[in-house]
């Protein structure tokens, strides 16, 4: 059976300014990073993915239980904890809303899926403007954000070790994984299982944690999806597919 998977986030809106002499002009383009990501979710028909650009989370994220339950497992890539926070109800119109952030968080309780994926907005982040510290949804994953910027920049790379490797997340997956080139410092929460964690030379820091909250299943991976911290090799390594597939397994009550 096909399950419906939520990805909220990954994309971004850059401009830019040029400078010609005398003259200048301003350009803007904008930026998908989990096409990749999606694909191999999608490519054996068990899940279908709904990915909600940031920009339309805003709006667009389920204000109620109903638009939850649609779905059997929502990851969160790269997008603060503001977005969901501030509709344009609260924000424009001065207007009570929902808190989607306890809302994520009891439907997690009662049975649902929950992955947070790392970045720049997300866990803590940059200048710590993710702002996942202290939230409703910091209470269901298995880690706990930094209070502060928690990226962890390594621009010659590391290789995750594998600190279980029976997990039925590393099942099919075999050989040396390629090189990442960052990551967000988390730390993993009592009783949670951590599966992989940056070299002890690099800190030894986690990077795929998972456990339980309530009837749910939750899933913390510190590094991203996309460039630049997961470079082409990552992307197309053959691992990386069975990776995120199993990852969904798990969190869907479909592995171990």
């Amino acid at each position: 059976m096909t399950k419906d998977i939520l990805l909220v986030g990954e994309s971004w809106t850059s401009t830019a300014t040029h400078f010609k002499g005398f003259d200048l002009f301003n350009s803007t383009t904008y930026h998908l990073g989990a096409e990749p990501f999606v694909r191999e979710l999608e490519a054996e028909g068990g899940f279908n993915v709904h990915y909600m650009k940031a920009h339309e989370a805003a709006e667009e994220f389920p204000f109620d239980r109903a638009g939850l339950d649609k779905y059997a497992a929502v990851i969160l890539s790269d997008i603060g904890a503001n977005t969901l926070l501030l509709p344009a109800d609260v924000w424009l119109r001065g207007k009570p809303a929902p808190n989607r952030l306890k809302l994520l968080r009891d439907w997690t309780r009662d049975g649902g899926g929950l992955m947070m994926v790392g970045g720049y907005l997300t866990f803590q982040g940059i200048d710590g403007r993710a702002r996942w510290h202290r939230t409703p949804v910091e209470q269901a994953l298995p880690v706990t954000c930094l209070p502060t910027d928690d990226r962890l920049e390594l621009p010659e790379g590391f290789a995750a070790r594998i600190t279980r490797p029976d997990h039925p997340i590393l099942k099919g997956i075999t050989g040396d994984w390629p090189l990442l080139l960052g990551a967000n410092e988390i730390v993993a929460d009592p009783g949670s299982d951590v599966i992989a964690t940056l070299p002890e030379d690099e800190g030894g820091h986690p990077l795929l944690v998972t456990g339980t909250f309530g009837k749910g299943r939750t899933l913390a991976w510190a590094s991203d999806i996309g460039p630049h911290w997961v470079p082409g090799e990552f992307t197309e390594w053959q691992g990386s597919g069975t990776l995120w597939r199993n990852c969904l397994r798990w969190l869907t009550h479909d592995l171990g």
